[in-house]
């Protein structure tokens, strides 16, 4: 896949999670609820990120990655992969919850008969 494997992947994790929110996840129906959600916690990795590459700790396959990098070298694709793998996770959650609750009034619709 060369320098657009790592955006591939997330892509492929948002198209695959896609369904549950027009399945009724409402992730991306509540903007301010998904950033207090994601945001927090994408800093702190982002954080981590800088200083484990300006320790020389670890870096990034060029080979994998496009090469656009933020300030304090961290590529574009880990700062997405931040932002797009808790969405995808969130959206994961409500899918189950929403199954959940259905199961749940199937069970009782069931009970009453």
């Amino acid at each position: 896949m060369g320098k657009a494997e790592y955006l591939v992947v997330l892509a492929a994790c948002v198209l695959v999670t896609l369904p549950l929110e027009l399945a009724g996840a409402r992730v991306y129906r509540q903007p301010r609820r998904l950033a207090r959600a994601v945001l927090p916690v994408a800093l702190v990795f982002l954080a981590w990120d800088v200083l484990a590459i300006a320790g020389g700790v670890w870096d990034y396959a060029p080979e994998h990655v496009t090469g656009i990098r933020a300030p304090f070298a961290v590529p574009l694709e880990e700062i997405l992969f931040f932002v797009v793998i808790p969405i995808c996770g969130l959206l994961t959650y409500e899918g189950v919850q929403l199954t959940i609750a259905v199961v749940k009034r199937l069970a009782r619709k069931e009970a009453r008969r």
